[in-house]
């Protein structure tokens, strides 16, 4: 039997056990029990008119939930609100004017139906989103790359301005120059692996992204999973070049995964790394002043680590880290 409870119980399942069979069993009064277990009287007969019915299962905590709820929103009208919300992408105040509903009633049936926000619908269609994760960690990889202007030494204009940036740029030592004499700071290029179930990070920055260097990434990725007791099954990856490659495509046959590529034109497919490049971005490469590129670089695996390990992922159920996930796995922890 669980012994769940709610915050505020004075009893737990199991103590409300033992007040009832004091009474049902023993003979004890309901008075005498209530006075044991420190609770009015009512409270001991309750506990021990369940038990006479329903045995130990009439110990756990029932929903508070009515039977009926004669002020909820009709079927049809609920069904008229989805469809202007689908169809139109209005807010509640919309929908409220159109339909003739509060806008507080419109929202709640919004927040019922999972659309209150509008990244919840797709573009195209404007149908509720069907998210999707796979079983265990390891069934499929999203990998991609993050492109990023170079940082110029003594910052970029993000944070010293417009102008300093652009002094900074120029003062930038070893950098070819354009047709306008402008120094090319370069980019950096992200490749980002992460784990569908876990959520779990893998990244290395380089300055392309051929076939050769999203190969050697995959590669050190999946030994890394490796070492943490995942074995990889698949891989899913945009229509860029380098994951179209033969190249790519035999390094994944030779490491035993199977190749899984999004839709043409359909970045939703690839969603989860998408989002984490948001995270990525604003946790770690614009979440600070860098006074260069390789201060930057330099900070990505401690903020990996701290991704991985310690910042709890609000898709969850119960916000926790990735790697939370991974701590059921044989061998883990030895």
């Amino acid at each position: 039997m669980s012994h769940a409870t709610h915050a505020n119980a004075v009893l737990t399942p199991l103590t409300r056990l033992q007040l009832a069979r004091l009474v049902v069993e023993q003979g004890w009064t309901p008075a005498r029990a209530a006075e044991r277990f420190n609770v009015c009287w009512k409270t001991a007969d309750k506990w021990a008119q369940r038990y006479r019915v329903e045995g130990p299962d009439g110990m756990l905590d029932r929903s508070s939930r009515p039977h009926r709820s004669p002020n909820r929103t009709p079927a049809p009208m609920v069904r008229k609100i989805v469809h202007v919300r689908t169809k139109q992408r209005l807010g509640p105040v919309g929908i409220g004017v159109k339909v003739a509903m509060p806008a507080s009633t419109v929202h709640a049936v919004l927040v019922r139906c999972r659309i209150n926000r509008l990244t919840h619908l797709d573009r195209v269609t404007g149908q509720p989103i069907r998210r999707y994760q796979h079983d265990a960690p390891g069934d499929l990889l999203h990998v991609e790359v993050k492109k990023l202007g170079n940082v110029p030494d003594g910052g970029g204009w993000r944070f010293v301005g417009r102008q300093q940036g652009e002094q900074n740029r120029f003062a930038t030592p070893g950098k070819p120059r354009n047709r306008w004499r402008a120094p090319k700071i370069g980019t950096a290029y992200v490749h980002t692996v992460l784990d569908d179930y876990s959520r779990v990070a893998y990244a290395e920055i380089h300055d392309d992204e051929t076939a050769a260097t999203a190969t050697l990434v995959l590669r050190h990725a999946v030994a890394w999973f490796n070492d943490r007791g995942v074995s990889v099954d698949r891989v899913l990856s945009d229509n860029g070049s380098a994951y179209k490659s033969h190249l790519w495509a035999e390094t994944c046959a030779e490491l035993n995964i199977t190749v899984k590529k999004t839709r043409p034109y359909r970045p939703q497919t690839n969603g989860k790394i998408e989002r984490f490049h948001r995270t990525l971005a604003d946790g770690w490469a614009f979440k600070k002043f860098y006074n260069s590129e390789s201060a930057r670089r330099a900070a990505l695996p401690a903020w990996i680590h701290h991704y991985n390990h310690h910042r709890p992922h609000t898709a969850f159920e119960k916000p926790a880290p990735p790697s939370n996930r991974l701590d059921n796995l044989a061998g883990h922890h030895s």
